[in-house]
């Protein structure tokens, strides 16, 4: 029964064609620590695969919070916050790169597009162009968020979503979804399966950005957030099964 009920699981077409999961830089390392760490690397590339297999095109965008934080560097340093902004998008380009090895090293076609030109190491973004990659079965990997300071990754997704026709975005987190308080602080805190745009903006939902709840809504673009660690859950999300927390209209 199990072995015909998972048949046909894996035959049920998907609900979203086209997604943009959004990745966290401390999704890529181990809590409370800095840097990567390969066995986190590897299970968000399983779970990248996972909706590959099932035909779903993808594409990423990184944060580089494991490596450093713009706005933080700056007001410890006597670095310009603008520098530091910069320096914040060199660190999503590190991690795209990690990210694209071991995909490829899975056998997964990869292209990762800079906002920043960096000819040595990646491709500039091109709409068109990766649209593209995209329609071959590439996943491609969106580094240095919009290319300019004071704009932050998840902004960077929310326009990326829009401009490559995201069916989307999937917002990766380290819990189930959006609660109605701190699950860690609060053992009462409930899951929400479902809120709309406003909710999320005029409440102060600590999900995304205002700019990017605010642009997705402009343009339609729904919000899944998820835990990406738990094995399984982005097929699932893809599927259109209940996980996470759908933001929409």
């Amino acid at each position: 029964m199990a072995t015909k009920k998972a048949t046909r699981t894996a035959k049920k077409k998907p609900q979203y064609q086209r997604v943009l999961l959004k990745i966290s830089g401390e999704g890529l390392c181990r809590k409370g620590e800095t840097g990567i760490d390969g066995t986190a690397l590897r299970a968000i590339a399983k779970e990248i695969m996972s909706v590959r297999e099932i035909g779903v095109e993808v594409a990423v965008v990184v944060g580089g919070g494991n490596f450093l934080r713009g706005a933080t560097i700056a007001s410890e340093a006597r670095i310009q916050e603008a520098t530091a902004h910069y320096m914040g998008m060199l660190a999503t380009v590190i991690n795209a790169l990690a990210l694209q090895d071991v995909l490829e090293d899975m056998g997964q076609p990869v292209r990762v597009q800079s906002s920043i030109a960096i000819h040595s190491a990646c491709e500039n973004f091109i709409r068109r162009r990766c649209i593209r990659h995209l329609e071959k079965g590439r996943v491609v990997i969106l580094a240095a968020g919009t290319g300019r300071p004071f704009v932050t990754t998840d902004t960077a997704a929310a326009l990326g979503a829009v401009e490559i026709g995201a069916d989307v975005l999937c917002k990766a987190t380290k819990v189930d979804g959006v609660y109605t308080a701190d699950p860690v602080k609060d053992a009462g805190a409930k899951l929400l399966a479902k809120l709309d745009y406003n909710e999320v903006i005029d409440k102060r939902l600590k999900v995304m950005d205002v700019s990017a709840i605010d642009m997705c809504q402009q343009h339609g673009v729904p919000i899944l957030v998820f835990n990406l660690m738990e094995t399984g859950n982005m097929r699932k999300a893809v599927l259109g099964q209940k996980v996470g927390t759908l933001i929409g209209d």
